[in-house]
């Protein structure tokens, strides 16, 4: 995500580092640089002209402090921007108890409203409210049947007629049918078109005149980057809209779009999908995305979404466990399966401040856990929670079980016991962040990477501390011997 625009920045912000103070020339160069990689990143040339004359002016104008470096300063300008830019602050949806919420869902097709929506409704439905789906959808084929199937992935119920119905009617009954079950949320998920097509938007604006809705969301392609934010100038043109909903912003290397939106329509954006999971949808804060994109990563999302899946009483009961050395292969089982929870390993850890630009090249597969899974899965009670029981039948017995070798296990159980003495260590020096940092940054992913052909490379087993990102290859300098 924004992986071009952030290797801009890294170099731009480089260069000034190693400046000594601000001056009209050093700016005007590092403002040029900045105008280029906002165009690179298919931003609107008009945004550009705005964002990069306010940098400008606000650079010229500052009052360097002596405490903060020059380079510092015109990261925290440029920062600044970007926040203002995109938004400002979130915006959160404003639905009320008691009464019928009503949700209505547009965009072109390929943009992936239908997904959105059952993301949507189990977002929502975690959050105590009561969703039904509407299938508005009668005209791409096997619309209806796929809104079927995410209402039963998120377990929220979804209401059609078919396509034989007009699609205003589809809606007028399915609005009829969540009083009757006594849902307090419609989500109605309307048909898609083409560029080239006819604007239904006829058909869109009787559904908003029957449905009243509370919020109209666009629901763009973040990867299309300049034609999202052109779509959405046309919809609300012609229909109205609320906000927009970014989509497969997770694969977007650019950021157009959600650079441009907000300047452009002037509408926010609410939510961003990161991921194809049902539970990949967050809430769109314009600060923590500009922390993205200028690599200073997002700890407090990374945070609420530890929150959602580690209990308090349990996480109380692991920092004591952890500070006394006695985290079992158990626990570390239990902590992979909620970890795999919280979405991608590379993108846990590019929100760790000062390891996604470190992670952007190092392919981080999330399958390379499952090795370890085997084998703890492999092994009784009593040998996860006393492993050095472990003797040469039982690793054999281990080995075989789990499709493993007798070698591979034995790397495992040195790792983890490297891993849990780490561990221990930053409970004790760094409190409940070093519980954070030891599960995504020295914990699970460490102890996978470490292996032959992963991305980390393990310098010693005994010394986790000592790992450190590398390429897969790198040469090794040749030395000549002094006669």
């Amino acid at each position: 995500m924004f992986d071009q625009l952030g290797e801009k920045f890294e170099g731009l912000f480089k260069k000034l580092r190693g400046e000594t103070r601000l001056t009209e020339d050093n700016i005007q160069e590092a403002v040029r640089e900045v105008r280029m990689a906002l165009l690179e990143a298919d931003v609107n040339f008009k945004v550009v002209r705005d964002f990069v004359a306010a940098v400008r002016e606000k650079a010229l104008g500052a009052e360097v402090l002596r405490a903060v470096r020059p380079g510092q300063q015109f990261i925290k300008i440029v920062h600044d921007e970007l926040v203002a830019m995109m938004g400002g602050a979130a915006v959160k949806l404003q639905l009320q108890r008691g009464r019928l919420n009503r949700v209505v869902l547009l965009g072109l097709q390929g943009s992936g409203k239908t997904t959105f929506a059952g993301k949507l409704a189990l977002r929502l439905k975690k959050e105590g409210f009561s969703p039904l789906l509407v299938a508005c959808d009668i005209y791409r084929p096997a619309a209806v049947d796929q809104l079927r199937v995410v209402g039963a992935t998120v377990d929220v119920p979804v209401f059609d007629l078919g396509t034989s119905q007009p699609a205003p009617v589809v809606a007028e009954r399915g609005l009829a049918e969540a009083k009757n079950r006594n849902c307090d949320l419609v989500i109605f998920d309307t048909a898609g078109r083409l560029h080239i097509d006819e604007v239904r938007m006829d058909e869109l604006q009787r559904i908003k005149e029957l449905t009243k809705p509370d919020y109209a969301f666009l629901v763009a392609d973040a990867m299309t980057g300049q034609d999202a934010v052109n779509s959405a100038a046309q919809f609300d043109e012609q229909v109205g809209i609320d906000g927009v909903c970014l989509t497969k912003l997770d694969g977007d290397a650019r950021g157009g779009a959600a650079l441009s939106i907000r300047s452009v329509t002037g509408k926010p954006i609410y939510f961003v999908g990161l991921g194809e999971k049902p539970d990949d949808l967050e809430i769109f804060h314009p600060d923590r995305m500009a922390s993205r994109i200028l690599g200073m990563g997002d700890v407090l999302t990374l945070v609420e979404k530890a929150q959602q899946d580690f209990d308090a009483d349990e996480a109380e009961r692991m920092q004591k466990k952890l500070k006394k050395e006695q985290f079992s292969l158990q626990d570390f089982l239990d902590q992979m399966q909620k970890v795999k929870k919280m979405g991608s390993l590379k993108s846990l850890m590019g929100m760790i401040p000062g390891l996604g630009s470190a992670l952007r090249d190092v392919e981080i597969d999330d399958d390379m856990l499952k090795p370890f899974e085997a084998m703890i899965h492999s092994m009784t009670p009593e040998e996860r929670e006393n492993p050095q029981i472990i003797d040469g039948s039982r690793r054999k017995r281990i080995a075989r079980g789990s499709g493993r070798t007798p070698a591979e296990l034995n790397q495992m159980l040195q790792e983890f016991q490297g891993m849990r003495r780490m561990m221990s260590q930053m409970m004790n020096m760094g409190g409940p962040g070093g519980l954070m940092r030891g599960m995504l940054g020295g914990g699970a992913p460490a102890m996978a990477g470490a292996r032959r052909g992963g991305a980390l490379n393990q310098k010693s087993a005994d010394d986790p501390l000592a790992r450190k990102m590398k390429p897969k290859h790198r040469r090794k300098r040749k030395t000549k011997k002094k006669k």
